[in-house]
């Protein structure tokens, strides 16, 4: 991956009011070579190795990704067999955004819950830099690159996690890549590159956001999943160690931070050092500024992921000596 400081389509007049409110200072980006398959792998090994499992004993492995690396098969197929893991592991891809972690983590600990695995891997990354045009304003530099691992084990002691988790499918529009799909197939018109603004060039394989309704869905509907859950667990802000919001923008995220009057020293923030990795964010933003903090004693957690979709997705997670790897740049 590489270190991505400047945007060299835009001039910094262009971009100062930009950076300012999503408070993006740097992003790393895959190489043209790498996917998120790439990204992930290194984070699963990296992992595996500080865990001491046997790569045996694993039986599920899980990927949250929007940027596979085929329509197919399910990028966790490859993965099943680039690490080494038995052919009895269980391999799905969940394509999801912003709120995938969440959705991911409930995934993968219903599965082991209810039998069907005892040790399972989350992979959660994506490579952005794939599907934003590099003449977007808007987007390219928001964006960033990563991947990350996390690891379940069955115990019959551990506290449940709960979950609050939904779809808004009307508004499906908000963030979109039109074409590419069957819906609308890749074709000489869909790769052509228009002018849709002064500084937004794009083609219909490039991701398109609308700003506008984007920051309305995550202003309103994730102050109201975080008290919805704190609700159902009987649980008061207070109680909550730390919140990690998905790293949508800063502006955003601070007018969510400021509706639930949480204090700003419970909530970390990534976006200066990663930008926006969708889907990542969550994990990214536990090992980056958490590390020091869970690695031991015991911490509540409340997650919050949402956007694409529209969907959201909240969590709290209780976690004892938490086993955190370290970040590599590869």
């Amino acid at each position: 991956m590489i270190s991505n400081l400047d945007h060299p389509y835009f001039s910094t007049e262009q971009m100062t009011p930009f950076v300012n409110s999503t408070g993006v200072n740097q992003r790393y980006i895959a190489t043209e070579e790498q996917t998120t398959a790439d990204l992930c792998y290194k984070a699963a090994e990296d992992l595996i190795a500080k865990l001491g499992w046997e790569k045996s004993e694993i039986d599920l492995l899980i990927l949250v990704t929007q940027t596979a690396d085929y329509k197919l098969p399910v990028t966790s197929a490859i993965l099943q067999d680039r690490l080494n893991l038995p052919t009895t592991c269980l391999a799905m891809d969940i394509p999801l955004g912003c709120s995938g972690y969440v959705y991911g983590v409930s995934t993968i600990a219903s599965l082991i819950n209810a039998g069907a695995a005892r040790k399972g891997l989350l992979l959660v990354g994506e490579t952005n830099s794939k599907v934003v045009s590099p003449f977007d304003k808007s987007t390219e530099p928001l964006f960033g690159d990563a991947g990350t691992a996390s690891a379940f084990e069955f115990d019959a002691n551990a506290v449940p996690i709960p979950f609050s988790l939904g779809t808004d499918g009307s508004g499906y529009k908000a963030i979109i890549i039109p074409a590419g799909g069957a819906r609308t197939k890749t074709d000489e018109t869909s790769l052509k590159f228009e002018q849709v603004e002064d500084g937004i060039n794009r083609n219909q394989c490039s991701l398109v956001m609308d700003g506008m309704d984007v920051f309305s869905f995550g202003i309103s509907r994730a102050p109201s999943a975080v008290r919805e859950l704190l609700e159902y667990t009987n649980k008061e802000t207070e109680e909550i160690d730390y919140f990690v919001f998905h790293q949508a923008n800063l502006f955003m995220n601070k007018k969510i931070v400021k509706k639930l009057k949480i204090p700003e020293e419970k909530v970390p923030y990534t976006l200066d050092k990663y930008g926006n990795t969708s889907s990542a964010t969550i994990p990214l933003t536990i090992v980056s500024e958490l590390k020091d903090k869970l690695s031991s004693g015991r911490h509540q957690t409340l997650c919050c992921g949402f956007g694409v979709g529209l969907s959201w997705g909240t969590m709290v997670l209780n976690t004892e000596n938490l086993i955190v790897t370290d970040i590599t740049q590869i």
